[in-house]
């Protein structure tokens, strides 16, 4: 980011990324990239839902089975004690639901900081000259001596 002297400001990365740590997507915004915010607010707020919905259901079907455990009625018992889901099931769908929680708060933690990184790489590339005198254009010279057999070469050109 270029100050009003059109000189280049170091501390650009870390207030980007400073932003960022303390509510997502402000670094992006903070870089004018206004676009890239709703990204990281949809992809956090996705992770949490899911995280908050597998830990909901966790917690449900960890308490069916703590109370079949102890011999009391459960959700998934009717007043008869006829069972619509074994313990074995109640186990299982435990293990999975406490492993795509797990996941998913990993998701989060890692979009969270994938997010304050992107801000901050951003906020650093902003301040490199990228004028069009920094271009890369091949071009294909045949040689009219070997007209014959192609070959592959290199060359650089710098122009100043």
């Amino acid at each position: 980011m270029k100050n009003k002297k059109g000189l280049y400001n170091p501390l650009a990365p870390s207030k980007a990324a400073f932003y960022s740590a303390i509510f997502p997507g402000m670094g992006q915004v903070y870089n004018k990239k206004y676009w890239k915010a709703p990204i990281v607010w949809g992809a956090l707020g996705t992770s949490i839902y899911y995280y908050l919905q597998n830990n909901s259901e966790y917690k449900r079907f960890r308490t069916a089975y703590k109370l079949r455990e102890i011999g009391l009625q459960d959700e998934f018992t009717d007043n008869a004690g006829n069972e619509s889901v074994s313990s074995e099931t109640l186990e299982r769908a435990q293990e999975q639901l406490r492993e795509n929680r797990d996941l998913s708060l990993l998701t989060t933690v890692i979009l969270y900081v994938l997010q304050i990184v992107e801000a901050s790489v951003n906020a650093h590339l902003l301040q490199f000259n990228t004028d069009d005198n920094l271009s890369f254009k091949p071009t294909f010279i045949n040689d009219p001596i070997q007209f014959d057999a192609p070959k592959i070469g290199l060359t650089l050109k710098y122009n100043f």
